[in-house]
């Protein structure tokens, strides 16, 4: 789907009624384009006792609120992270209703505003939160109300992989890497690396995790764009069966494969994980698990069990949760549906009945932070491009997207968890983790490895 037809010509928001002379922020920083403002009913003083009650019940974050008259709802910080401005009623009752289902909804359409760092802002309310619990039995309810039970079914799945992936290559492009376009997890081996070294580093860390040697057969569900599979086979002489139900990134991997002359390494099928067929040396998923459910996790393992051979290794990389709790409500409804960040706990249902054995599981939750941030800058050095792409609330909510999933990383509210498994009675296993590391001499080495050195 061409990402023109997310253009839309009403930019006013939710409502006709409209004054101007105040400067949005939208977490982006100073300089940004002058903004129409929502007007609304004189704030009562019931408005001001709820919006003092939201910040209770929120641990009382170190940020100043302020309601559609501009004046702080109480004393604030003398040095608040960021200022909150509420621009009508209906945006704060909704909050106060379900904060993480309408709350993106509410920034999305310029109903709320943040001055200040958005990263910064929503650290500070999940650090403030979970120091003081979630708010009590009501909003516990709320929040269970707010997050639909996952289903990943084959027609489903196609419908959130629509949704989410075949918005358009040319967006993705923007922010993305250079190199092989991954929209997963780098992993920053020196902190001054760019963001293509990073993925760079990525890719050998996870063929080194599998120990991939010439002549390998590999099978990979969920491939992206590709990236991983022209790797494997470029840079370790494997030949890779990759699936992806992504009709836009389907086309885009044959065609650089192609291009780079792999075609005959690398067989890009369109096509749902379940549907894998043929025996292999190797099983990879990256970014891939996310979207497959829970409930699904044992026909992901019988998918795995099948397919890999008697002495089979493999490698999950996968978002993921130090407890059992559904994705953010508003990231599930509007940016990843049907998505859903497993704990370690919930992973072993795709290894134990298949009697596989988990070997490695390593945490990149740092690094997923610092991918993002990298992200997040390209973005917002491209938002004027990406504004001509999408509409006004399109360009908000992958801006709240990215500086919350930032968030979520920086304050441990999300996992990156990489897990190396392999059938139980192989016993071709390393003694240690030096085969990660050996030939890293220098983290320089990475830099000629990039196409732009």
């Amino acid at each position: 789907m061409s990402t023109q037809k997310r253009k839309t010509a009403d930019k006013t928001g939710p409502s006709q009624t409209i004054f101007s002379g105040e400067k949005a922020s939208t977490g982006k920083g100073p300089g940004h384009p002058q903004r129409p403002r929502l007007f609304s009913a004189r704030v009562t003083w019931l408005d001001r006792w709820l919006a003092r009650k939201l910040l209770q019940v929120a641990g009382d974050p170190p940020i100043s609120l302020a309601l559609w008259d501009g004046v702080p709802v109480k004393q604030p910080p003398a040095t608040p992270v960021a200022k909150l401005r509420y621009w009508d009623r209906p945006a704060l009752l909704k909050t106060i209703a379900n904060d993480e289902l309408y709350w993106g909804d509410l920034y999305s359409n310029g109903q709320v505003e943040v001055d200040g760092d958005l990263t910064e802002f929503i650290e500070a309310m999940y650090k403030s939160t979970d120091a003081h619990g979630r708010g009590g039995w009501l909003r516990q309810l709320f929040w269970w109300l707010g997050n639909r039970r996952i289903l990943n079914t084959q027609h489903k799945a196609k419908e959130n992989i629509y949704h989410h992936y075949d918005i358009g290559n040319d967006f993705y492009k923007l922010w993305l890497d250079k190199e092989e376009m991954q929209y997963t997890c780098a992993y920053y081996s020196d902190p001054i690396i760019s963001l293509e070294q990073a993925q760079v580093a990525k890719l050998h860390h996870v063929c080194r995790k599998l120990q991939l040697k010439p002549g390998d057969t590999v099978v990979e569900a969920g491939c992206g764009w590709g990236g991983l599979a022209r790797f494997m086979a470029r840079n370790y002489g494997v030949n890779v069966r990759a699936y992806n139900i992504s009709r836009e990134q389907v086309e885009h991997a044959r065609k650089v494969a192609d291009e780079e002359g792999l075609s005959d390494k690398v067989e890009y099928v369109l096509d749902d994980y379940r549907n894998i067929t043929g025996e292999y040396d190797v099983f990879v998923s990256v970014g891939m698990l996310e979207h497959v459910g829970a409930r699904d996790y044992p026909v992901l393992g019988n998918v795995i069990n099948r397919c890999l051979k008697p002495e089979g290794r493999g490698l999950i990389h996968t978002i993921g949760r130090n407890k059992a709790r559904p994705m953010n409500a508003w990231i599930e409804r509007r940016i990843f549906p049907g998505a859903y960040p497993p704990s370690l706990k919930e992973m072993m249902d795709i290894f134990e009945p298949g009697e596989l054995s988990v070997l490695d599981v390593e945490n990149l939750r740092l690094h997923y932070a610092r991918t993002l941030y990298d992200w997040r800058q390209r973005y917002e050095e491209n938002i004027d491009e990406i504004t001509e792409m999408m509409d006004e609330s399109f360009v908000r909510a992958w801006r709240l997207y990215l500086a919350g999933s930032e968030a979520a990383f920086t304050t441990g509210q999300l996992q990156l968890f990489q897990v190396v498994f392999a059938r139980t009675a192989n016993n071709n296993l390393p003694w240690s983790r030096a085969h990660l590391y050996a030939d890293k001499a220098s983290v320089r080495s990475i830099h000629h490895e990039t196409k732009d050195g």
